[in-house]
C-alpha cells in the first residue's frame, strides 16, 4: 500500500478575503474543492491511503469526504489542538499501515512524479527526501541549496531571487525513523526536523521541474481557478 499524509489543518488566514469560513484545502475550485484535484492528483501517482491531517473546521472537509465518490482510501486525523506542522504529521501517523510514507501539503498541488521521488530516495538512502520545483524570479519563497550529489546543504531565507529551488511540499519519510528522533508533541517540522537533520547531512531533494502552484495567497487562488477550474 502507498500512503500519503495530506496536511490540511491550517487556518488559512490569508486567503481569507477570498474564502471565508473554509480551510484552505476546501477553497472552492470550479465545481470542487482543491482538496479533490489533490486527491485525484494523488490517485494518478499510485497513492490508495491518504490520511488527512486536520484542525481547523475539519468537520466540513470530513462532511465532504463522506459524500463524494474518492478515488483512494481516506482517513482522518483531527488534531485535539494545533500541533504545528511537525505536530501534525506525528499524529496522524497512527492512521497509517505501513512503514515509508509521503507528505504533501493540502493547499499546493506539485506534479511531481512519485515514482521517480520513490526510487531516487532509495538511491539515496535517505531517511527524508524532498521534492524541489525550480522557479525563476520570485521572492515568496525561500530557497534549498543542493550539493553536487543532491544532498541538501542549506535553507535559505526568503528574498527575491533571479532562480532557484524551492521545497515544493512533498515528501518521503518512513514512520520508525521520524519516531527515533524524540520530537516533542507540538514542533514545527521545518524547524524541528529540516533544519537539524540538513546539518546532519541526511536530507536529500529531487527536482522536478513540472507544474506547481501553491493557493495560499488570493493571486495563485485566482490562477488556481483558471487552471483547474475549466
Amino acid at each position: 500500500m502507498r500512503e500519503c499524509i495530506v496536511l490540511a489543518g491550517g487556518l488559512g488566514t490569508r486567503l481569507r478575503t477570498e474564502v471565508a469560513d473554509k480551510p484552505k484545502c476546501m477553497a472552492p475550485i470550479g465545481e470542487h474543492p482543491f482538496l479533490y484535484y489533490l486527491l485525484q492528483y494523488l490517485h494518478r501517482q499510485g497513492i490508495d491511503h491518504a490520511v488527512l491531517s486536520l484542525g481547523y473546521l475539519s468537520e466540513q472537509v470530513i462532511s465532504w469526504c463522506r459524500d463524494t465518490i474518492l478515488p483512494l482510501r481516506v482517513s482522518f486525523a483531527v488534531e485535539p489542538e494545533p500541533l504545528g506542522t511537525g505536530g501534525g504529521i506525528l499524529f496522524a501517523m497512527q492512521e497509517l499501515t505501513g512503514e515509508e510514507f509521503f507528505i504533501v501539503n493540502g493547499d499546493t498541488y506539485f506534479d511531481a512524479d512519485l515514482s521517480a521521488f520513490y526510487h531516487f530516495h532509495q538511491a539515496a538512502g535517505s531517511p527524508l527526501s524532498l521534492a524541489l520545483k525550480p522557479m525563476k524570479n520570485f521572492d515568496r519563497y525561500g530557497t534549498v541549496e543542493l550539493d553536487g550529489n543532491n544532498r541538501i546543504t542549506a535553507f535559505q531565507e526568503k528574498q527575491q531571487r533571479q532562480e532557484g529551488l524551492i521545497n515544493g511540499g512533498i515528501y518521503l519519510t518512513s514512520s520508525t525513523w521520524l519516531s527515533s528522533l524524540s520530537l516533542p508533541e507540538k514542533f514545527s517540522f521545518e524547524k524541528a526536523v529540516l533544519e537539524p537533520q540538513t546539518a546532519n547531512g541526511l536530507l536529500y531533494g529531487f527536482i522536478s521541474d513540472t507544474y506547481f502552484i501553491d493557493i495560499g495567497i488570493p493571486e495563485d487562488y485566482r490562477e488556481a481557478q483558471k487552471v483547474f477550474g475549466q
